[in-house]
């Protein structure tokens, strides 16, 4: 082997060292970054595309963002994590539209159907708090139910559109009961609890009355909170409200104008149109964010949390309805968790 191609050969093995070196320091960081204070894997920067443009010179933005989905605070790693929705992310562009200058206003396109109570409400606070700042415009789409349109209730104004399906203000909580099934094939279970209450939703007896009247309360509460929140920011009273559209039922953008739920009917480019308004910028382009996985999230070590084993489920639901956790609370339409 002569000189040039053994000097090669060593080249190329010094290169994958090199590259192997790096890629176990990144691991390290990554796994133990939440471990140590001050470190953390870097926060995640939004990168533009275009969706309209505007006039030729223009540095003005009006940025677009997307909720979609049931509304969760469960995280996906690696490459999902930029198709699924992520109430970090949210946040994050939230934060960098804010802190960009350029930015007059935003646009949040809502197309979900709620979900769980306090993901719903860290959204919303982001939403509110953004709208302190700059015009947040909310363009309900398909469907802004529930938790979506808790979501909503932060913006500037929302527009919705004639089919547009929204409201279901309320809160849901369910659980299965089994123990009659128990009793028919030979099964029994024995829970040991530190009061009356700790096992309060097991499916393995029958419930009490007080327990019934328990978990009530911790939904009317929430209900409340929720009731409120709508109070507020669609400037009508609790009592109205709760005496009609806030009883649980989905109602059309149109019936939400009716209803004070938003404030005019329209399309995406009608919300582009009314957030260069308000943000006195007639020129603007239209920019949308996207997550692009950096480093950290391509390779899925962002999280301090080991991978759970994988585990083999049968899924009868083919994948379409969103799996809901037993005992928790929701802000989702009743026949989510049926």
């Amino acid at each position: 082997m002569n000189r040039t191609v053994y000097g090669c050969l060593l080249v190329a093995l010094a290169v994958f060292l090199l590259v192997s070196v790096s890629l176990n320091v990144v691991q390290l960081v990554a796994l133990v970054g939440d471990q140590i204070p001050g470190m953390a894997a870097p926060k995640e920067k939004m990168t533009e595309k275009v969706q309209v443009e505007g006039t030729a010179g223009t540095s003005e933005k009006i940025v677009h963002l997307d909720l979609e989905g049931v509304i969760s605070s469960m995280e996906a790693g690696g490459f999902l994590q930029s198709a699924l929705p992520s109430v970090d992310i949210l946040k994050n562009s939230l934060e960098q539209a804010v802190a960009d200058d350029r930015v007059k206003a935003i646009v949040l396109r809502v197309n979900s159907p709620g979900g769980e109570v306090t993901a719903s409400d860290i959204i919303y606070a982001a939403v509110k708090k953004a709208a302190e700042a700059k015009p947040v415009i909310v363009y309900m789409d398909s469907v802004a139910a529930s938790g979506g349109y808790y979501v909503a209730c932060g913006a500037t104004k929302v527009i919705a559109s004639e089919t547009t399906l929204t409201a279901s203000i309320g809160v849901i909580m369910a659980s299965t009961n089994y123990h009659e099934l128990y009793g028919k094939v030979g099964l029994s279970s024995q829970t040991f609890t530190s009061g009356a209450f700790k096992d309060t939703l097991s499916g393995s007896r029958p419930m009490r009355e007080d327990e019934k009247a328990y978990v009530q309360g911790l939904v009317d509460t929430m209900y409340d909170r929720f009731l409120g929140i709508v109070s507020e920011a669609r400037n009508v009273p609790k009592d109205v409200l709760r005496n009609t559209v806030a009883d649980g039922r989905v109602v059309t953008g149109r019936q939400a104008l009716e209803a004070k739920l938003v404030d005019q009917i329209g399309y995406i480019e009608d919300a582009y149109a009314l957030a260069r308004e308000l943000g006195a910028a007639p020129d603007a382009t239209v920019v949308k964010y996207q997550s692009v996985p950096n480093l950290f999230t391509a390779l899925g070590l962002a999280s301090a949390k080991a991978t759970p084993p994988a585990k083999m489920e049968l899924d009868l639901t083919g994948a379409m309805l969103p799996k809901l956790q037993p005992g928790m609370m929701y802000y989702l339409p009743g026949s989510f968790l049926h």
